[in-house]
């Protein structure tokens, strides 16, 4: 018998299949183990062997154990092409039936899992949280930041509007304009008088020069401000 009937294995990993004779009459007998591989139903390709008294062989790609009245095979790092069906053939020497054959085992190897998902993942969890509490710190100082900016900024505005004065419409009555003041001036000029000149007066009787001097004082024209 050969077991088990149906294996689904990804590439990498290894198949193990068990095959168990059975002999009525074991006088000690020579009989060796063989392996055999079927693809698509074609010809079967013997694959490895082991005899009754070599208790474990192994090759690049197969690992036989002799565990009396079982025998392994472990098929080592498999891939696609491994699929296929697997039958164990026992040969007998010096007996009457030298061949007889096991059922088949069908065996299916799948694509492996990506191994960059496999190795990303786990460091990728491992970096969330470290990603996550700094994002988390970036945003409550930039809130903070924010916060704090908004507040000076009020505190400025209002202080300012404290200082600023308002117009004097708003604040005080308008100022009162002080009166004009006048300001009287003196000038002095000479004042010359017309004579007749029908009228001849004699040198002798013409009356000593004499100088006239009047006071005018001329009208307001406009008041003048003393300045500030």
């Amino acid at each position: 018998t050969f077991f088990p009937a149906m294996l689904t294995l990804p590439e990498g990993s290894s198949a193990t299949f068990f095959c168990n004779i059975s002999m009525e009459n074991d006088s000690g007998s020579e009989y060796s183990l063989n392996w055999y591989k079927e693809t698509n139903h074609s010809q079967a390709q013997k694959i490895a062997e082991i005899s009754r008294n070599n208790l474990q062989t192994k090759t690049e790609k197969y690992l036989l154990t002799n565990n009396t009245p079982a025998f392994e095979i472990k098929i080592l790092n498999l891939h696609q092409n491994d699929s296929g069906s697997y039958y164990c053939g026992l040969i007998t020497f010096f007996e009457p039936d030298k061949v007889m054959e096991s059922n088949r085992s069908h065996l299916v190897v799948t694509a492996a899992p990506e191994k960059t998902n496999a190795t990303d993942d786990p460091e990728t969890e491992e970096g969330n949280p470290t990603d996550h509490v700094k994002a988390m710190v970036l945003g409550i100082l930039l809130l903070v930041g924010v916060v704090v900016l908004l507040i000076f900024g009020y505190l400025t505005v209002t202080y300012r509007r404290g200082d600023v004065k308002k117009p004097p419409s708003e604040n005080a009555p308008a100022e009162e304009k002080p009166p004009a003041v006048s300001v009287p001036t003196v000038d002095y000029g000479v004042l010359q008088f017309q004579c007749d000149p029908c009228t001849q007066v004699p040198p002798d009787t013409r009356p000593v020069d004499q100088t006239e001097y009047a006071t005018i004082i001329f009208p307001e024209e406009k008041p003048v401000t003393p300045e500030r």
